[in-house]
């Protein structure tokens, strides 16, 4: 078993009695999670499923989803994660296309329209979390075997097979090695005064979880929060109300959420005694404007510690620490913080590759033991400025992608969704700035000369079918033709000031 294995499943063993995560006002115990995870571990067992197997999750933020989680990862199977907020027929596809050996699924995704006879069609096992005590995982009637031989092909190595954009400007899945992950958990102690080389303790304090699982920011901070030793409150997913709540009545020390979310809790007026209880508020998955952080300290007083990271590199590799942030956070400011002890970082020339002195921007690269073969230096899509004391600065992206709060939307996506609809000619898709979630995706389309009129919210709720919920754009407006450029392609630039005119 691995060393992550191991201290996950030693911390659960400290006092199974103990409180582990709030969810909906009811608490699960750590016993609860050792017996799920035990459960999962049997049940794959029985079906021939050992070591090195994936096996894939709707991974909803839910106790008995984060018990499945930590029990396929501590019994060095692999993960493959699937995203709850799929469109029914795109969830059966992801499926069929992924061939796991094995799901877990809760009761509710058991009725989704389809799962069910994509796992038919490739013929794995389907675990059902109960939620009961007694017999907390069961193989569902009819799903209880393995009916494909070649599903036994293991994961060699890796952890999880984390759905990202990745850098290239394709989406693709991500194949994180469970070498990889543990060191970044255990990296990751730095931030709060922890030594990786301390044993299994129940730790004083309750964490807020509010990233979704299926993000690798929702599963590296269950991680993180579970080798802590830390109970937590689980949202489904983020309100400031709920937030809010959350920290009233357990009185944290240290609270994190995206940037978006930093701004709906400046915009709902939340009282600052609420927060009185914070030395810290974390900030990653998006780009975090300098003026954001100013106001939210102003506001409350509260130190925002950034953090900088992706999926390829199984979380952050740069991040600020309150001692940091009290001794430089004047002189550096907008900083993403400073690269992490197990990493190092440079600047390249995006054109010849040559390396930038210090203070000089370009594409950042990195390097660390934990990423590829530990050697080699990784480059990313990010522009970045790097100074002489590890600071890091980002300054935008290389690529196209829109980060919608926290959320990567590629263009190209929204495009194929409208240009399916049979009285779209042509589309296209510009990112425009938005107060609370940086960016957001709008459209244009050329309709069909014999289409007639289309109904707009019609066309919306054909995108809806196809898209997730944060890749449909803010706004869709059909134009007579789109702006081009000599070589006849879409002029991004001009597009975005066709929306940026009729909007001011």
């Amino acid at each position: 078993m691995s060393k992550l294995g191991e201290f996950v499943r030693s911390v659960t063993q400290i006092d199974r009695s103990a409180p582990a995560i709030e969810f909906k006002g009811n608490w699960t115990s750590w016993g609860d999670i050792a017996a799920t995870m035990d459960g999962i571990d049997a049940a794959l067992l029985l079906a021939g499923l050992g070591p090195g197997i994936r096996v894939g999750g709707l991974l909803r933020n839910d106790p008995r989803i984060a018990a499945s989680i930590l029990g396929v990862i501590a019994s060095e199977r692999c993960v493959v994660t699937l995203n709850p907020l799929l469109p029914d027929e795109r969830l059966s596809a992801d499926v069929l296309q992924l061939r796991p050996p094995a799901l877990f699924v809760t009761p509710e995704d058991v009725r989704r329209p389809g799962l069910l006879a994509a796992a038919t069609e490739i013929g794995c096992l389907v675990l059902q979390l109960t939620g009961v005590a007694a017999n907390p995982v069961r193989p569902l009637d009819g799903f209880d075997s393995i009916a494909a031989e070649d599903l036994h092909i293991p994961a060699q190595g890796v952890g999880i097979e984390m759905m990202s954009s990745g850098t290239t400007g394709t989406p693709k899945r991500i194949p994180l090695a469970t070498r990889t992950l543990e060191d970044a958990v255990f990296g990751a102690a730095v931030f709060e005064k922890r030594s990786a080389e301390d044993p299994p303790k129940l730790r004083r304090g309750v964490q807020i979880l509010n990233a979704p699982f299926a993000h690798i920011s929702g599963i590296f901070g269950l991680l993180n929060c579970i080798v802590a030793g830390r109970s937590s409150v689980l949202l489904e997913r983020f309100s400031v109300a709920e937030f809010v709540d959350a920290i009233r009545r357990h009185r944290p020390n240290v609270a994190s959420a995206p940037p978006s979310a930093m701004r709906m809790i400046l915009e709902a007026n939340v009282d600052k005694g609420d927060f009185s209880s914070l030395a810290a508020f974390r900030c990653g998955t998006a780009p975090l404007p300098p003026e954001l952080a100013d106001a939210f300290y102003e506001r409350f007083g509260i130190p925002v510690l950034q953090n900088y990271g992706a999926t390829e590199f199984a979380g952050g590799v740069a991040g600020w620490t309150i001692a940091d942030h009290r001794n430089h956070y004047k002189d550096k400011r907008g900083s993403v913080g400073r690269m992490n002890p197990d990493c190092e970082g440079r600047v390249v020339d995006p054109d010849t590759g040559a390396v930038l002195d210090s203070g000089q921007e370009g594409l950042l690269e990195l390097r660390a033991k934990h990423l590829g073969d530990g050697k080699s230096w990784i480059r990313t899509t990010d522009l970045a400025v790097l100074d002489a004391e590890r600071f890091l600065w980002i300054k935008g992206r290389f690529d196209n992608a829109i980060i919608r709060g926290g959320f990567k939307v590629f263009p190209d996506d929204i495009v194929r969704a409208l240009e399916a609809h049979p009285a779209v000619r042509e589309a296209a898709v510009v990112a425009l700035p938005d107060a609370r979630l940086g960016q957001v995706p709008v459209a244009a389309y050329i309709a069909k000369s014999n289409a007639g009129a289309l109904d707009p919210d019609g066309l919306r709720a054909f995108l809806r079918e196809r898209l997730l919920p944060y890749q449909v754009p803010v706004e869709i407006r059909e134009v007579a033709d789109l702006p081009r450029t000599p070589s006849l392609k879409v002029s991004q630039p001009e597009l975005r000031k066709l929306f940026e005119v009729r909007t001011a």
